[in-house]
């Protein structure tokens, strides 16, 4: 019921700005011909303007699609100011984008220019008051509603049930079997088995249960009294709380499931375009720069470091599934110490080595191991064997990270947590960004990684050695 009540709201909502925007259009054109065009051309104005509103509002249309709609009713001091950014960006983006395609001069560089700060205002107000308005016009009936569980969760929902006051749902109090219960924000009307009562004296019509039922028969009277009386019966879920873990909800061929987390990167289509990101990438680095560098590599190694070009170790990659990774050798051949991590002033390094690591030289091969699919261009970076089993003896999650690809790059080396690993908090800070990129994954996260990887390679961390 909630649901679709906020779902209902929001598409109102945005219908209306639909109508402030083309009206507000419709009005600066107006005042545009009446009051400054000297030309008669009307009809072909018109047409014209029609068309350059339909481009705003299907911009207009096409940003909604891509933002959620969970955060709708909250009061952010900024968030209205960033919403009207993006609307008015998007709006007059795709106008400019048409102007530019079609070359179409006709519209009016100074109708344009002064429209655009009148347009983010307009979306600005009604970001600010045209929820709440129309909340109160479309709920003007209440939904008187009845909390029962303890006094804690109730505090932890005092905020959400102050937003849901705006679409009609106002808490009369709670129930609780409590021996001690601090200030809550609502009163306490008394205990669970006085259910029946208090919904008959106070015309309740919703109650709110605040733990996941257990199947006790006190729970099952809570549910029969309900529906018995007509009262719409809502249960919070606190299944995060027990499993002391953050869960998903899902259906799938007509059963429902609880997962532990999102994985975007399951989606095959977003598989087959991060696979085409890979191969867009790594194939020219394979053909121009792969050899060049292989040549000053090679070079460099027989002043400094005679030996084998290319350093090949074993791997874990995805589901641990061993490979063989292909670097530019940056050591010695004749040390013996595999499984040790290198360090800033690493012996083992040979002096043009230290610069090949500074500047991901050393790297470029594995491009030929996102070719080969044992690796992508984004994703978690793959470790020694025996780094794995030592990491994940003091973190549970630790092998998480290898639901994806391993990757050249990823979230955790963008944000300089790269390197040598000194103590347990750098290994916590990599998996922890190595699993919010895998639940987070999208195109622009994708994208955005890749770019920051450049800067990197232009100006490298203190990290990089």
């Amino acid at each position: 019921m909630l649901t679709q009540r906020t779902e209902g709201l929001y598409r109102v909502f945005l219908l209306c700005q639909i109508i402030i925007v083309a009206a507000l259009f419709w009005l600066g054109v107006w005042i545009m011909v009446t009051f400054y065009s000297a030309s008669t051309a009307g009809t072909l104005t018109w047409q014209r303007y029609s068309i350059y509103c339909g481009m705003l509002v299907l911009g207009l249309t096409l940003e909604t699609l891509n933002r959620s709609k969970n955060f709708f009713l909250q009061n952010e001091l900024l968030r209205p100011h960033r919403l009207s950014l993006r609307q008015t960006a998007a709006s007059v983006g795709l106008l400019v984008l048409y102007l530019v395609a079609a070359k179409d001069a006709f519209i009016s560089r100074i109708f344009l220019f002064n429209f655009v700060p009148w347009l983010y205002i307009a979306l600005l107000f009604s970001h600010y008051y045209l929820p709440s308005i129309l909340a109160r016009g479309i709920f003007s009936r209440e939904n008187k509603t009845l909390l029962i569980g303890s006094g804690q969760r109730a505090v932890q929902l005092r905020e959400w049930l102050q937003r849901k006051s705006e679409i009609g749902l106002r808490t009369i109090g709670l129930l609780s079997d409590d021996d001690k219960i601090d200030n809550v924000g609502v009163p306490v009307l008394g205990k669970r088995d006085q259910l029946e009562k208090i919904i008959r004296e106070h015309d309740v019509t919703q109650v709110i249960l605040l733990e996941f039922p257990l199947f006790s028969e006190a729970n099952q009277d809570v549910i029969q009294i309900c529906d018995q009386l007509g009262v719409r019966l809502l249960i919070l879920s606190d299944l995060e709380e027990r499993l002391r873990h953050s869960v998903t909800h899902f259906e799938d061929g007509g059963f429902r499931f609880i997962g532990l987390r999102e994985e975007p990167l399951e989606n095959p289509l977003n598989r087959f375009i991060k696979r085409g990101i890979d191969f867009a990438i790594a194939l020219p680095v394979m053909l121009v720069i792969f050899p060049v560098l292989t040549v000053v590599v090679f070079i460099a190694q027989r002043f400094q470091s005679p030996g084998p070009l290319i350093h090949i170790q074993e791997r874990a990659g995805m589901q641990n599934r061993q490979f063989k990774i292909f670097k530019f050798r940056t050591m010695h051949s004749d040390n013996g110490e595999i499984s040790r991590q290198a360090s800033a002033s690493d012996d083992r390094v040979y002096p043009l080595g230290k610069w090949f690591r500074k500047l991901s030289i050393d790297e470029v091969p594995q491009f030929w191991n996102v070719l080969r699919g044992d690796m992508s261009i984004v994703g978690p970076r793959p470790h020694l064997i025996e780094h794995n089993h030592q990491f994940s003896k003091f973190m549970g999650n630790y092998h998480v990270r290898a639901f994806v690809k391993p990757g050249i790059t990823g979230l955790a080396q963008v944000r300089g947590f790269r390197g040598e690993a000194r103590n347990n908090a750098d290994i916590e800070n990599r998996v922890a960004c190595d699993i919010e990129y895998l639940e987070n994954w999208n195109l622009s996260l994708e994208c955005g990684i890749i770019l920051r990887t450049f800067v990197h390679l232009i100006r490298p961390p203190g990290s990089a050695y």
